[in-house]
């Protein structure tokens, strides 16, 4: 007996362990979103998108008012710009960034680009890793159940995450 029970749970461990590996099989699949700037840059952000599945934003699904949030699932968001650019005016060097984001409870948010890019959410961010924070005022959109990142080729983002929307924009 006690070699079945050995044996199923080695199974059903491979089978996890192989489902981690197709990304695309998570509950909160991979999205990319490549674009080349008018000015030249390619911007590329890297996420995963949650869905909100009926829960309440702020409440039992993050964001959270106050807190740091990976800006999608699983792995942190990867921004990523193959030249220097502005974000909201500030300089951001080009290269790869977690991107963090802080909503507080008036609804404006800080958008965080940290150096440590490579990380599992939130969980490693480190302030002292940040490479630019920039503040930029939230507002409520037409609802998205996934969150979802657009941008445009004159350099406006924009994610969107049940009926929050925020834009900023990157030259």
């Amino acid at each position: 007996m006690k070699s079945i029970s050995l044996l199923l749970f080695s199974v059903l461990l491979g089978t996890a362990v192989i489902a981690q590996q197709d990304k695309s099989k998570r509950p909160s699949p991979p999205a990319t979103e490549k674009v080349t700037l008018k000015t030249g840059a390619t911007v590329t952000i890297d996420y995963s998108q949650p869905s909100v599945k009926g829960r309440t934003i702020g409440t039992d699904l993050e964001p959270m008012a106050g807190k740091v949030w990976r800006t999608g699932a699983n792995e942190a968001t990867v921004f990523e710009v193959d030249k220097d650019v502005e974000v909201e005016g500030e300089k951001l060097p080009a290269g790869k960034y977690a991107f963090f984001t802080i909503m507080d409870d008036k609804g404006d948010w800080t958008l965080i680009f940290n150096k440590t890019w490579s990380q599992w959410g939130a969980f490693g961010y480190k302030e002292a890793d940040d490479a630019l924070r920039v503040k930029v005022d939230g507002e409520k959109g037409k609802f998205h159940e996934k969150l979802t990142f657009e941008v445009d080729p004159g350099g406006k983002i924009t994610f969107y995450w049940g009926d929050l929307k925020v834009n900023f924009k990157v030259k």
